[in-house]
């Protein structure tokens, strides 16, 4: 079978049987799969958006972004003829990376693309039926159109034995 390894920053959308693999750190996966049709779709986006608090413009879309990766993907769903909300959808990904930063920075880049991946499909009425999302670490996705299942293999970060959680900086 056909197999397409997605890279950061891209969407892709299929009408053939064929699978999608992808490797996921703070970046984060959203799959549609039409379960008649056996169509499906997966974006790997870097960052929750291009243009805070908007829409994107008539620019030329880009997959890194969150919003415009889903937007790809649902042009592709209606020039395939199909409506959206008929599709299975699966998110995945948002690992973070540095988690050891988490006290100076609490919102990593990880989990504003999962913000970002919630409130997408929430915004077009998509139902989401599984997910795995968030943690420390790495996920090896592996999706495949002719049945719909997404294979996810996570990768937690080992504790790093030097940080106790204590801030490093006096207190006020």
């Amino acid at each position: 079978m056909k197999t397409l390894l997605l890279q950061p920053g891209e969407a892709q959308f299929s009408q053939e049987a064929l699978v999608m693999r992808t490797q996921l750190g703070s970046c984060v996966s959203l799959t549609l799969w039409h379960p008649h049709h056996h169509w499906g779709g997966m974006c790997h986006f870097m960052l929750p958006e291009r243009h805070p608090g908007g829409q994107p413009t008539r620019e030329r879309l880009d997959g890194k972004y969150a919003d415009e990766a889903l937007a790809l993907l649902l042009a592709a769903i209606s020039e395939a003829g199909s409506d959206p909300r008929e599709y299975v959808t699966k998110l995945f990904g948002g690992g973070n990376m540095f988690p050891q930063f988490c006290d100076r920075h609490p919102r990593d880049i990880a989990s504003l693309n999962v913000a970002a991946a919630w409130r997408l499909v929430r915004r077009h009425g998509l139902t989401v039926c599984a997910h795995d999302l968030g943690g420390t670490g790495h996920r090896s996705l592996i999706f495949e159109l002719g049945s719909g299942h997404v294979w996810v293999r996570h990768s937690p970060l080992a504790p790093d034995p030097g940080v106790t959680g204590a801030s490093d900086h006096a207190p006020d």
